[in-house]
């Protein structure tokens, strides 16, 4: 794991603040210290901590007591921990609460949810004006921002590269409503100063978007520097090389910090019904107005949303995403509610088979 160079980083620099502090007061112990993630590779964290950057690794108790993927460290997040002496790595005992997350399911099969990054104030939603600007894409991402409970930007990135860049703003604002939407070019530097306004000190921010948007670009902008390597993309189709292989949180100058992710091949939603409604607003407020609270907007009469569909008020292509985008989140919710029954199913069963054993051992006592 290579470590960046933040060894003098205080951390009110990358978004430590008096509520932080209270909450590590109530959840640290002594000789503990707070730190945060910067990256993290294999089960070892690059975290940085009053007492400059390091290694680190999670305490056995902190292993056994966690019920899920996303209870392990991430990206963003603060942790508490210990340097022991004569230790090569730090330990980390704990995660402070988080004020935002990004999870969505582990690709694969697995049913589990991906902490992607943490702690985070603002989202940039990354699309190129190459050949990746999709605005159904656009619509997937603005619901895995809503769910996080950060603020969602919208990023058109290679405008230079866009015959009508101005004509590619309209379309990403009709799937984003009331969203900032920005056009910008990190090889002119065309809108990068539009991009540090949502960039205060203190404040968290993280690129998502597939690969080959040109985030990694995005952020040497911001440094002002080639830091981080990037690579060509396809002539084709502007598929990227997933240049960035790690999520990693970058101190900017100014005071702010940017997690950098790798692009996703595989985006599966993990939301529920109020990020989708944040995502298709239009819809939420035609479906108040249908007969049935519980409508599904398929086949029910008296459906405020067919009808505004059939009339012209409704796009179709907005229809058709906001029912796949439902359909899949309620599957992957009765996925998710038959596993955690099977982990419970599978936890008393170990509890039994303890009891037994030590009633068995008592008794040959």
């Amino acid at each position: 794991m290579t470590m960046g160079k933040t060894s003098a980083l205080s951390l009110e620099a990358i978004g430590w603040t008096p509520a932080w502090r209270n909450a590590f007061a109530a959840t640290g112990g002594p000789g503990c210290i707070p730190a945060r993630i910067l990256r993290e590779d294999r089960g070892l964290y690059g975290i940085v901590s009053e007492a400059g950057e390091s290694l680190a690794e999670i305490s056995g108790r902190f292993r056994y007591n966690a019920q899920q993927k996303q209870d392990f460290p991430a990206v963003g997040d603060w942790v508490v921990t210990e340097q022991p002496d004569g230790a090569s790595h730090s330990i980390i005992h704990g995660v402070l609460p988080r004020t935002s997350a990004f999870i969505r399911r582990a690709a694969g099969r697995k049913r589990e949810g991906q902490v992607v990054a943490a702690n985070v104030d603002v989202v940039f939603l990354v699309s190129g004006l190459d050949h990746d600007f999709k605005p159904r894409r656009i619509e997937r991402y603005l619901t895995l921002a809503y769910e996080s409970g950060a603020d969602p930007v919208v990023v058109l990135n290679k405008a230079d590269l866009c015959d009508d860049p101005a004509g590619a703003r309209p379309e990403a604002q009709a799937v984003a409503y009331g969203v900032p939407t920005l056009l910008l070019s990190a090889a002119t530097g065309q809108g990068l100063d539009d991009l540090r306004n949502f960039l205060a000190q203190g404040t968290t921010g993280a690129l998502l978007g597939s690969s080959g948007v040109g985030k990694t670009s995005l952020i040497n902008a911001l440094l002002g520097e080639e830091a981080l390597a990037t690579a060509a993309v396809r002539e084709g189709d502007s598929r990227g090389r997933h240049t960035t292989t790690h999520r990693q949180l970058i101190p900017l100058p100014g005071g702010a910090a940017l997690i950098d992710t790798p692009g996703m091949r595989e985006l599966q939603l993990l939301g529920n019904d109020a990020s989708l409604a944040q995502s298709f607003d239009e819809i939420a407020d035609l479906s108040r107005r249908c007969r049935f609270s519980d409508c599904s907007h398929t086949r029910e009469p008296g459906c405020a949303v067919k009808e505004a569909l059939t009339g012209g008020q409704l796009d179709a292509a907005r229809y058709e995403s906001y029912l796949r985008q439902r359909k899949e989140m309620q599957h992957q919710q009765r996925e998710h509610d038959i596993h955690l029954k099977n982990q419970e199913k599978r936890r008393w069963q170990a509890i039994h088979r303890s009891m037994r054993f030590h009633h068995k051992r008592k008794q040959s006592d």
